[in-house]
């Protein structure tokens, strides 16, 4: 079916039309997986629903902007992608799928996330980027197992210190927000192995050294005066990452490097959120 066709059909709200779409999806796949991504779909065809042992389904790139109550039957679901749609809000509905590990919200409009969300208390990975966020919800530092969070091109000018509960952890990714300084909370978390603070606002950075599990930190693309100071083996990526940012010595005398004095590296290429 050409796009155009399906483009056509996907504004006609009739059954037929709309499981037209589906092709010739009849019954549950053996693998457990549909994938309708990029179908032009303005609503999900309630028969999806039926397939009550499905474990991911991807609705990426879509016209979506609510759900079926009837996902509810969808018990099993455990990667739910919903990123590239027209959602202004979460449908509560997505917050009954208590089984969900992966949620993708990315590139909607979603100002905010209902309190109901901690009811996912097996969510592991969460994306929520590219969305109209001020502020990071309180409720995703109530997600117990999180270990990934992406979080990159909102709004966010602050980070909630509640933040600091989810010890599991590991991945924080902050890009393109309106950061004016280092979220302090982050330093009150020695678990994070990766932390992407590129494309912000940050003048300064503190010291990351006491960080023990620090792997990787993106810091490039801010007006800062000072590459963080981070443990040996710590990759960075930003302005001045090669240098050491201990001052040197020569001769016996402690040479101090300013600002003008270290080379401008070029952008190293930046690591993609697994």
């Amino acid at each position: 079916m050409g796009n155009s066709l399906k483009a056509v059909l996907a504004f006609v709200p009739s059954n037929k039309c709309q499981k037209y779409l589906l092709e010739d999806l009849e019954e549950m796949p053996v693998d457990k997986m549909v994938d309708l991504s990029g179908r032009q779909m303005r609503r999900l065809p309630v028969h999806i629903c039926s397939f009550r042992e499905l474990v991911k389904l991807y609705l990426s790139d879509n016209n979506l902007n609510h759900l079926p109550p009837e996902l509810e039957q969808l018990q099993n679901l455990q990667i739910l992608a919903l990123d590239f749609n027209n959602f202004k809000a979460l449908p509560l509905v997505v917050c009954t799928l208590k089984q969900l590990c992966i949620l993708y919200l990315g590139n909607n409009k979603l100002c905010s996330l209902p309190l109901e969300l901690r009811l996912l208390q097996n969510l592991k990975t969460l994306w929520i980027e590219s969305n109209c966020l001020q502020y990071l919800p309180e409720v995703v530092c109530e997600l117990s197992l999180l270990k990934t969070l992406h979080a990159g091109s909102n709004a966010l000018r602050t980070l909630p210190a509640q933040l600091r509960c989810l010890q599991e952890l590991r991945t924080i990714w902050l890009s393109g927000n309106l950061l004016s300084e280092f979220p302090p909370v982050l330093l009150d978390m020695p678990f994070l192995e990766v932390i992407d603070v590129d494309r912000n606002s940050i003048q300064f950075f503190p010291s990351l050294a006491h960080l023990p599990g620090l792997k990787l930190v993106i810091y490039d693309h801010n007006p800062c005066r000072n590459a963080p100071k981070v443990a040996k083996g710590v990759r960075r990526v930003g302005r001045w990452s090669e240098e050491t940012p201990e001052p040197r010595k020569r001769s016996g005398a402690v040479i101090e490097i300013t600002l003008e004095e270290r080379p401008l590296l070029p952008p190293a290429t930046k690591t993609e959120p697994e």
